[in-house]
Parts: structure tokens; C-alpha cells; sequence
């Protein structure tokens, strides 16, 4: 099969760049186990500010791939809103085995995703759960705007109480920015708390220092992820 030897970038001035793509050791168990959750905080804050400064790191996936075809020690767990305009890897420069990846509308918890958190966590061991909103959410705005819409109606029944219990002074509105950017706040705040209410697993992790739940808020005017 063949694999990739240069990419071709464009620099400053528009000039052309040969980068060679890194190939990452996939992490074995021994070093995800010798990883602790602020380690890992700092690696997801560290590729998120290579990210604004459009210095990612140019990976050879095809190899990237055949390393972790046997095992996978990925490092977090993020749970992220199903928008398009929120590259999850890319937001945190990271490659294939770094992250478990949980993505719906909203960034809120049901069953499942809290099944996936405990199996990334307690079964293979990541380190963090970082619940991930964003700037200009649309199922946000649609919980604000009470939108009655097929299944859309159902899910956004997982947001609009954090609509009601939010205090704000001003147009309580999807046009008004600031009211949307609070209640995307405290949707990723809420949610951070249904994790540990609703998985007793995932509370005593927490509790032990094994893991830490945290929350952020993607700015997509800026690529800047603004850790809670």
C-alpha cells in the first residue's frame, strides 16, 4: 500500500512549504496509564492553541491506521455537538487513537453516549471527559425558539430545561447573542453534572482522581476553545 511521504503547505506569503507527516507511536497501555488527567488537560490545550495558530501537525494516517489496528489507549473522551463546523481532532491536534469521540446535537447525555464514556474510562481507560459546546449552536437556539419538529421535538427536550433555569436580564431569544452564548454555557455545565448523576461509575472516577469531567466552549469565530 502506499504511504505518504511529503505534503505540500502553503506559508506565509503564500509560499509553498514541504512538511514530512509524523507518524505517532499510538499509546500503549503503560503510558496511558502513566498519564494523569492534568497531563492531559495540558495536551488538549496544547493542540488547540496549534490549532489557532494553524500549526497542526501533519500525520500520516495510512500508518497511523495499521498501528492501531490491534489495541487503542486513547487519552479523553469529548463529547462534542454533531455541527459541521467543529472538527473535533482538529480543534485539539490530535490523530487517530488519541480521543473517543461522542458527537449529538447539543452536546447532552443519554444511555448510550453515558455506556461510551464508561466503557472509554473505565473499560480502555482514558483520563478525561471533556463535554464540548460551541458559539452559535444551532440545537441551542432551536431549544430557545421551542421548535416542534419530528424527532427534533424529543431531543431537544434534553436542553430545554437548561433554557428555562437560565437567569438573564435582556431578550431571552435565538437572535440575541449573549443569551445563547449563557445558555450554551450552562448546557455544557449541565451536562457535566448529568455525568455524574446519572453514572455512578463515572462519579466515583471522578472521586478517586482517576478521571476529570470538564467542560469547553468552542468559539468558531476564533478556533479558541474556552476550557470551563
Amino acid at each position: 500500500m502506499k504511504t505518504i511521504k511529503e505534503v505540500v503547505l502553503k506559508g506565509d506569503n503564500n509560499e509553498s512549504v514541504t512538511v514530512k507527516p509524523l507518524v505517532e507511536d499510538i499509546l500503549n497501555a503503560e503510558q496511558q496509564a502513566a498519564l494523569t488527567p492534568d497531563e492531559v488537560i495540558a495536551s488538549l490545550k496544547e493542540g488547540n492553541r496549534r490549532f489557532v495558530s494553524n500549526d497542526l501537525t501533519a500525520r500520516d494516517h495510512t500508518q497511523q491506521i495499521r498501528k492501531a489496528t490491534h489495541g487503542q489507549f486513547p487519552k479523553a473522551v469529548v463529547l462534542s455537538c454533531v455541527d459541521s463546523r467543529v472538527p473535533v481532532e482538529d480543534v485539539f491536534d490530535k490523530g487517530i487513537g488519541d480521543m473517543f469521540v461522542a458527537r449529538v446535537a447539543g452536546n447532552f447525555v443519554n444511555e448510550d453516549i453515558l455506556g461510551s464514556m464508561e466503557f472509554g474510562c473505565k473499560v480502555s481507560g482514558s483520563k478525561v471527559i471533556l463535554v464540548l459546546g460551541h458559539e452559535h449552536c444551532g440545537a441551542v437556539k432551536a431549544a430557545i425558539g421551542d421548535v416542534k419538529l419530528g424527532n427534533i421535538t424529543a431531543m431537544l427536550t434534553k436542553i430545554t430545561p437548561v433554557v428555562k433555569a437560565t437567569d438573564f436580564d435582556g431578550d431571552k431569544t435565538a437572535d440575541n447573542p449573549d443569551y445563547v452564548h449563557l445558555v450554551c454555557v450552562n448546557n455544557v455545565l449541565h451536562t457535566m453534572e448529568q455525568i455524574r448523576e446519572k453514572s455512578p461509575i463515572l462519579k466515583e472516577m471522578e472521586e478517586k482522581g482517576e478521571i476529570k469531567i470538564i467542560g469547553g466552549v468552542y468559539d468558531m469565530d476564533t478556533g479558541v476553545v474556552d476550557f470551563l
